[in-house]
């Protein structure tokens, strides 16, 4: 299995198009193997690393053992459904992949775990399922801890919180440090302004102006359900006030022709910039499928704060600075690289 410089490996479930991936290799982590099930991601994985060894396969089919000795097993699995909360872990419905995870993570005994999933898994309904999973982890020799993490303390210019749990071997477990929330994020206008003005639109500096908060938070939606629009009514609300029609996604940044006062929609490049991707991070498949994967993604300068906390739990030693997404990423200020 190779190696990063930092001496540290990272097996990663569910990996959609990569944004915990990219995070944790931004980190230090080298990618052993990416496991996602759904083709366009997987494209694009393969598009941005190909030296990543991307699996496409569902997570059922992936055998720990061939990745013993990994250092990290990360994973975005799905949130298990209301109808399970509180009930056993185990095999109650196809959709919940927990259990499939902690299966992996037995067989390929990693001396880092690390789980995020949605805010609402966090909610009182699940206090029995997460106590179930901490003890499946603490049974196999794992220091555990989670908490509700919001990206837009780690550099991202989006009110998105999570549910992040990490597992670290007891023997390293106790200098586990959760990073610190960070006071330089960047507002949309100067996240994405350079891209509104790239067609020419004599709007966009106005626009920029008027744009100096952060967003709410990118929906994604599924392939049954949604298109690509920005979230439901009140979400939507609120991207109009940042001067954003949420009601689509463009394929290009507003033209010149574009009135002075008009409404822009966003293209899939820069809902990806809001989600904190790197800038030249590109996207397989069309339009709705692209957006998709920018809206359920992980955010990367999360994914890197995290994975840095651990690294730094794993080695001993070493500094608990967090270089900051901006630096890492290439954002500025002035959002240009």
């Amino acid at each position: 299995m190779s190696r990063s410089r930092s001496g540290l490996t990272v097996l990663d479930l569910c990996t959609g198009a990569g944004g915990e991936a990219v995070g944790l290799e931004a980190a230090g982590f080298d990618c052993a193997a990416a496991v996602e099930i759904d083709a366009a991601a997987c494209n694009t994985l393969r598009d941005n690393r190909r030296k990543w060894k991307v699996l496409e396969v569902d997570v059922r089919e992936i055998n720990g053992r061939d990745f013993r000795g990994v250092d990290l097993v990360a994973a975005g699995v799905p949130c298990p459904p209301f109808s399970i909360a509180g009930k056993q872990l185990g095999h109650e419905d196809e959709r919940d992949l927990f259990p499939e995870a902690i299966r992996i993570i037995t067989a390929a005994r990693p001396a880092a775990v690390l789980l995020e999933n949605v805010r609402g898994f966090a909610a009182s309904k699940f206090d029995d399922y997460r106590a179930r999973l901490k003890r499946d982890l603490e049974r196999l020799g794992y220091g555990v801890d989670y908490r509700v993490l919001n990206a837009s303390d780690y550099g991202v210019p989006q009110l998105r919180p999570r549910f992040v749990l990490v597992a670290v071997r007891r023997t390293s477990f106790a200098r586990f440090e959760w990073p610190e929330a960070q006071d330089n994020t960047p507002t949309v206008g100067d996240t994405i302004g350079h891209l509104m003005a790239a067609g020419g639109w004599p709007g966009a500096d106005r626009w920029r102006a008027g744009a100096q908060s952060i967003a709410p938070t990118l929906v994604g939606g599924s392939k049954k359900h949604g298109g690509p629009d920005l979230g439901p009514t009140r979400a939507r609300r609120e991207w109009k006030i940042l001067g954003v029609d949420g009601l689509g996604l463009a394929d290009e940044p507003p033209a010149a022709s574009f009135p002075v006062d008009g409404l822009p929609r966003l293209t899939v490049s820069m809902a990806a910039l809001i989600q904190g991707f790197p800038l030249d991070w590109r996207f397989a498949g069309r339009k709705t499928a692209a957006y998709r994967q920018v809206g359920n993604a992980f955010p990367p300068p999360v994914a890197q704060a995290v994975g840095e906390a651990i690294a730094v739990a794993l080695a001993g030693s070493g500094s608990r600075s967090w270089p900051g997404c901006r630096r890492m990423f290439g954002w500025s200020r002035s959002g240009r690289a």
